[in-house]
């Protein structure tokens, strides 16, 4: 435990599991599911992935960052818990306001030292930066060096997904007629990721979804050549939970300095602008330093 008790505090976009969350004393700031009739829920909380799925042929709902009250109460669980610090890692404030919230909840605090931490990513690639944080804090680096050594990571974290169909992605803004168009009457599938700036950007086109899928493979295999010691996610509803083993076996054999390989539910936020039937990858570069520990 870091002299310092620096807590870390992140949003359920993150991807990162209550088991880890609780074996390490990560508090999530969920994020809220919307029905047209009213009702609100929070994700991971009195929702799960599982329930949206079964809602979906009623309604697609939406989604809202959490609340500033909310923000405010996990600020003050973790100060009742004897925490001096607390750095707040969010998903890429590109995609969601739940950045600029945290950041202005903390900019009310005069007397508890915080760092607002802009992932620039989505989801498991988010939650491998958190994972960072944990080990960086637990390993006692200073809090005032936190965030210059968690920006190498963001540097060299790369996430890659695609969806078996568009619908719910197009629906949620995320991609404009024209391509959804094209995608329908040519079985297109687009390999999207985050840019440098955290924004979701194409980087390839598949034509059908196995192709689709070795892609996501070759794209991370690159990376994996690039780096070395690497950690890699795999991101999967329950309704594609085998594609997780297909990739085990493939990275297994073609990865040779796999460090980590991970596989998480996709949270019930995502869920709700891809669908039900999206896949995820996503790729750490472990430092030599880290590596050789």
């Amino acid at each position: 435990m870091n002299n310092e008790r620096i807590a870390v505090i992140t949003d359920s976009g993150t991807d990162v599991t209550s088991a880890y969350a609780k074996a390490h004393n990560v508090h999530i700031v969920p994020l809220r599911i919307c029905y047209s009739d009213g009702s609100t829920f929070e994700s991971g909380v009195d929702i799960q992935p599982a329930d949206i799925i079964k809602r979906f042929e009623q309604e697609i709902p939406t989604t809202s960052l959490p609340s500033p009250h909310r923000i405010q109460q996990t600020l003050d669980e973790v100060r009742k818990e004897g925490y001096t610090k607390a750095i707040l890692i969010t998903i890429a404030s590109k995609l969601s306001a739940t950045y600029e919230t945290m950041q202005l909840v903390c900019n009310q605090m005069t007397d508890f030292e915080t760092i607002v931490f802009d992932t620039r990513s989505i989801g498991m690639a988010a939650g491998l930066v958190v994972a960072r944080a944990v080990e960086l804090i637990e390993a006692g680096t200073p809090f005032d060096e936190l965030e210059n050594n968690l920006q190498k990571y963001v540097t060299h974290t790369h996430v890659f997904f695609c969806a078996k169909t568009l619908d719910y992605v197009y629906k949620g803004g995320r991609i404009n007629k024209a391509l959804y168009r094209v995608s329908q009457v040519l079985n297109i599938k687009p390999i999207l990721t985050c840019d440098a700036e955290g924004a979701y950007t194409m980087t390839k086109k598949a034509r059908g979804w196995q192709r689709a899928l070795d892609t996501l493979g070759e794209l991370i295999e690159k990376y994996a050549a690039e780096y070395g010691p690497c950690r890699i996610a795999v991101c999967t509803s329950i309704v594609n939970d085998e594609i997780f083993e297909q990739f085990k076996t493939r990275f297994d054999a073609n990865i040779a300095q796999l460090v980590d390989l991970f596989h998480v539910d996709i949270t019930a936020e995502l869920l709700v602008h891809t669908g039900p039937e999206l896949v995820g990858v996503a790729i750490q570069k472990a430092f030599d330093k880290e590596h050789e520990a």
